[in-house]
């Protein structure tokens, strides 16, 4: 099972607002999540699905499988704050904190199932008949 890890760093966003969008596409498969990205209205969608493409792309050219790639991880950091100020009345400054934030997707090649056995005939599974021990039974017993 590999995995293939792409990372956004700077990302002009609050971390926060990143979130409610990364949480979202956790655990969808690939295909599953651009469609979903494609019809989010937040703005962090459009920088996610561009970190997704680019994770696909990396996936395709390293041999795997596209319908079978799925989001195993999907997290968000917090980036350095831009401080700035705001010049408000009587000669004060009103501080404003622009948040970054930090994404990485890590997707993996889902592989299929095995089929179940068939039983054959011979090899039918029996049941124990469930026992249960009460303390009339054990006096019932030591007295024989």
């Amino acid at each position: 099972m590999k995995e293939y890890r792409v990372k956004l760093a700077y990302l002009r966003v609050s971390s926060r607002k990143v979130r409610l969008v990364a949480d979202l596409v956790r655990g969808m498969n690939a295909e599953a999540a651009r469609s979903a990205l494609h019809f989010s209205t937040k703005r962090a969608s459009s920088p996610i699905a561009k970190l997704l493409d680019s994770a696909v792309a990396n996936a395709k050219t390293q041999g795997a499988a596209v319908e079978k790639l799925v989001i195993k991880e999907i997290r968000v950091d917090d980036g350095p704050i831009l401080k700035r100020f705001r010049p408000m009345s009587r000669g004060r400054a009103f501080p404003i904190e622009k948040r970054t934030s930090h994404i990485s997707i890590v997707l993996f090649e889902k592989e299929e199932k095995a089929a179940p056995k068939e039983k054959e005939e011979g090899e039918k599974k029996v049941k124990k008949p469930a026992t249960k021990t009460t303390r009339a039974k054990k006096v019932a017993q030591s007295a024989k």
